[in-house]
Order: C-alpha cells, then structure tokens, then sequence
C-alpha cells in the first residue's frame, strides 16, 4: 500500500477447535486517510464492501471523509468514547455492563477525546483500563461493530486513527467470540508494535493529531502484549468470559452465529 502502513488480514489465525479465521473476511488498519488511487483500488480488489470506522465523531469531523467514502463501500462510524454533541452537553445513550457503572463524560469541541480522560474501569495495566472503558462508555458501538463485521457481505474493514488499541480492541473480541486460540489473538495484537513509527509518521503529518502525539516517547504507543492478556484475563475473571460479558449489553447467541459463520473458514 502507498499510505496504509498497519493493514492486515487477521485470516489464518488458529482457533481452539484446529480451525482457522478465512482470509478475506476481516481486515483491520490505521486511518484511511490520504489513500492513493492505487491504494483504494487494492482494498476493492481485496474485496473490502463495508468499513467499520471506530474513530471519535470528533476525528471524522476533523478529517473529512477520506477517499474510499467514493467508492462503493459502506461506512459503519461507532465512536468508542463518550461524546457531547456541539457542546451543549446532549450525550450518546448507553447502557454499560451491569457489573460497572457508566460514567458521563463532557469533552469540549477542540480537544481530542482520549486527552485526559480517565479510563472507568481500573486494572494494574492502565492500557487494559482504557480499553475496558470502551465496554463500558459506549457498549452500544462495541455490539455494533461487531455486528457490522458479521453482516458484511464481502470483507470488512475495522480501522480507527493508529488501528492498534481501539481496532485491536475489536477485533480481539471477534476473534476471541469465534474461537481464536488466546495468544493467537495477543501476537495479532501485538504485531502493531513492528509498524510504530510508520504509523506515528503517517499522524504527526495530519493536524489533528500532530500536538498530541509530539514529542511522547515512542515506547507509549507499543502495542504489549501483556496488555492484551489483561484484558481478557479481567473479563474471563469478571464475566466468565467475552461472550457473557456482551451478553450483559445485548450481544446474543444468534449474534455469535452470524459472526462465526462469516469468520470461520
């Protein structure tokens, strides 16, 4: 790819039955922003007809719609944060697992979501409580997403800004929901670490995350994989597990159905 510089296909990933996720189901990268011609052209012929966009409603303002909203793929936007619209502090509704309150969360029109914010759930990896707070801030984008990768007639595409903690967030739960060996689903999380600073490049360059992300140590943005180990360890320990923890904010039987059915080879 010309731009993309963390996209993959999670296909080939062993699950715990001697199966295996199908390649060309579910893609994951970082900001589609500012691909080429030839790049869009590559996610057509990967077979990519829907996109799950995981960035703030903040972001995709920022942004602009990127190049492939021309092409015809469906856009998914399922913010993980809580966001109050235009500052007048109208907030998203959302229902958060019953074992853990919901928090509101009031963010002014200029700042990025995540600045600041303290994560509402709180584990001894503070990068696992960030991603636990997504289950808990906006559950009703969790299932949404996942439900988008599972109605997708073609590939779906999960992405946010460095498509490393929110998309890694998602697709470990996909993976995990069709029955993804678990440190299978650590290293593909993980790999996002070989791509850091082509990642960090590709954001310093945009202004909306250039003041952010300047001057932090680059160890900051590595994706560990004991991160991904503790939040799933807290969800075994705390729900039994990922699917009864989505149960508790609408996932369903039926809805694991569908997702194996479209991941599974």
């Amino acid at each position: 790819m010309d731009e993309l510089v963390n996209l993959r296909d999670v296909g080939g990933i062993a699950t715990v039955d001697g199966g295996a996720v199908a390649p060309g189901r579910l893609l994951r990268s970082d900001n589609l922003q500012g691909l080429t011609p030839a790049d869009v052209d590559t996610l057509l012929d990967l077979g990519v007809t829907d996109v799950v966009d995981l960035r703030s409603d903040y972001e995709r303002a920022a942004e602009g719609p990127g190049p492939l909203i021309r092409a015809d793929v469906v856009h998914h936007p399922h913010s993980f944060f809580r966001e109050w619209r235009d500052g007048v502090g109208e907030d998203k509704e959302a229902t958060a697992p019953a074992a853990v309150d919901a928090r509101p969360e009031t963010v002014p029109d200029e700042a990025l979501p995540w600045v600041d914010l303290e994560p509402s759930v709180a584990v001894d990896d503070r990068v696992a409580s960030v991603y636990l707070s997504y289950l808990v801030d906006r559950p009703d984008s969790v299932v949404g997403g996942l439900r988008d990768i599972a109605a997708a007639p073609g590939a779906a595409l999960v992405h946010c800004a460095a498509g490393k903690d929110r998309t890694g967030t998602l697709v470990a739960l996909a993976l995990t929901l069709v029955g993804a060996e678990r440190e299978a689903v650590v290293a593909d999380y993980a790999a996002s670490s070989e791509r850091t600073l082509q990642i960090l490049d590709r954001l310093i360059a945009r202004d909306t995350y250039a003041e952010n992300l300047r001057g932090r140590p680059v160890t900051s943005h590595l994706s560990h994989p004991e991160t991904m180990r503790a939040f799933l360890a807290h969800v075994d320990a705390s729900y039994g597990g990922v699917e009864p923890m989505l149960a508790e904010i609408g996932w369903t039987h039926e809805d694991t159905a569908r997702l194996r059915a479209k991941l599974l080879a």
